[in-house]
């Protein structure tokens, strides 16, 4: 295997309930603290501002409905990387895997496969995610970062030439277990395959005409 494999997360390498149970439940409450103890920071200013600005209430309350609706808001998505980053740190969070993932990630890695992750999980976020397992450093494994402020939305086929120009590749493999961003990978070009995860929602998804595996040690 040569070339370029590019990551999703949720639903692909790790379980969606471990990101929608456990980190949210984790930065739900952190989030009005996390903004008051940080309105300094340039990056914490800016999507305080993007949201529409106003007291730490209004910006939670609107912070809290988008996570209630699974809304994909870059200012919630930078705020929570923020707060789990400090948590992994912390030693209060541990990041959730698939049991096929970590063998197979250290496999390809040593087969000469370049690892990139595109999650709609900011950059803060996912590195963390993937340093911090029950496997152990996976990070160290992944040579590039892609979400929606670098790359762009994940249903769309611009995105996915955006981050080919980046890694300047030809083979290039997208894994996720969201058919519509598969679409658009594959209008861009790429390879693709779906990760049809039991008890994931996307288990009883149309794939359409994507390969589709249950495991990444189905991967050839």
């Amino acid at each position: 295997m040569t070339g370029w494999t590019v990551l999703d997360i949720e639903g692909t390498t790790s379980s969606t309930e471990s990101v929608h149970v456990g980190l949210y439940a984790f930065a739900r409450p952190r989030l009005g603290p996390w903004i008051d103890a940080n309105r300094d920071d340039p990056e914490v200013r800016a999507a305080v501002e993007e949201i529409g600005g106003g007291t730490t209430e209004e910006v939670v309350k609107v912070l809290h409905d988008w996570m209630d609706h699974d809304v994909k808001a870059t200012p919630l998505k930078t705020l929570q990387g923020r707060i789990w980053a400090a948590g992994f740190a912390a030693g209060e969070l541990t990041a959730h895997f698939f049991p096929d993932v970590a063998p197979a990630l250290r496999a390809w890695h040593a087969e000469g496969r370049h690892l990139a992750v595109f999650s709609s999980g900011s950059v803060s976020a996912q590195r963390p995610w993937f340093a911090h397992t029950e496997d152990g450093d996976l990070s160290v494994l992944v040579e590039r970062w892609f979400d929606t402020v670098n790359a762009g939305p994940k249903r769309e086929a611009s995105s996915y030439r955006r981050i080919a120009a980046e890694l300047g590749g030809t083979d290039l493999l997208f894994l996720s277990d969201v058919p519509a961003e598969l679409d658009a990978a594959a209008a861009a070009g790429w390879r693709t395959t779906g990760l049809r995860r039991p008890g994931e929602p996307s288990e009883d998804a149309d794939f359409g005409p994507h390969p589709v595996v249950t495991s990444f040690g189905d991967l050839r």
